[in-house]
């Protein structure tokens, strides 16, 4: 996540404009352009997990869902912590 001192200590959800805590983590891949040990995660809140899998299966990407912990905040997250390619 980038910022300063003052960052939150928790993810927040990839969806556009949402600023809420991130509870869920998508993980995922375009297979076009993403081999098999490159992939994407987006964080979700409660509201937005359904929304934003959703979103990538419609796309037939492979995605996998899990409970997001803030000790999973030390990866990478898209690209500079947003929802890579634009926020859906």
């Amino acid at each position: 996540m980038i910022g300063g001192l003052d960052a939150p200590l928790q993810g927040v959800c990839s969806r556009a404009e949402c600023r809420e805590v991130a509870t869920w983590r998508i993980d995922w891949r375009n297979p076009r352009i993403h081999t098999g040990d490159r992939g994407k995660t987006w964080l979700a809140c409660d509201e937005h997990v359904e929304y934003l899998s959703g979103f990538l299966e419609a796309r037939s990407f492979p995605v996998e869902v899990a409970p997001f912990a803030a000790s999973d905040d030390d990866e990478p997250v898209g690209d500079a912590g947003t929802a890579t390619g634009g926020r859906p």
